[in-house]
């Protein structure tokens, strides 16, 4: 059975500034060399005229990297597919979705993002309710607590780069 998590954190960018990132092919591939992955590729990035964009991206761990847990199920390297699409900003406030899945693993992450101001708009609040799903027979709750913790973690690491990288390219 699939299991929610409700993510949230802060920017130092103003909705505006963190969006212009989101839409920078230079923030991508910053993001992705900062993200720890063993290897990874900016698959796609469509900037559309109307100011939406979407992204996707394949980010490699090596298998020695990865919790016992996760290689009792999976042999090998762990390819995590991720799309990540955001609505133009309007009236302030951008929304947007985020779809990943593991390939060769039955696993997959679906959410719902919104930023929007805060601080009287000096600053964006983040949030995502995602649900992650792993098919697997007795262990997959487990497994699907296991991600969640670790979607926090990445949310964190990923606001981290996004408010530096919005301070360096200001």
């Amino acid at each position: 059975m699939p299991r929610s998590f409700d993510l949230a954190t802060e920017y130092e960018g103003t909705v505006e500034e963190v969006h212009r990132a989101l839409r920078d092919e230079g923030y991508w591939l910053s993001r992705l060399t900062d993200s720890g992955a063993d290897d990874y590729s900016l698959d796609a990035l469509t900037a559309g005229p109307d100011g939406g964009v979407t992204v996707a991206t394949t980010q490699v761990l090596r298998a020695d990297r990865l919790p016992g847990i996760v290689t009792q199920f999976h042999r090998g390297d762990l390819a995590i597919q991720r799309e990540e699409h955001w609505d133009p900003v309007t009236d302030g406030r951008a929304t947007g979705f985020v779809n990943g899945v593991i390939l060769g693993a039955p696993v997959t992450l679906d959410g719902a993002m919104t930023l929007a101001p805060i601080r009287a708009g000096e600053a964006s609040r983040l949030t995502c309710k995602a649900t992650v799903e792993v098919r697997v027979p007795l262990v997959g709750g487990k497994l699907e607590n296991l991600i969640g913790g670790q979607l926090v973690d990445v949310l964190i690491a990923e606001q981290r780069f996004t408010t530096a990288w919005i301070a360096e390219n200001a």
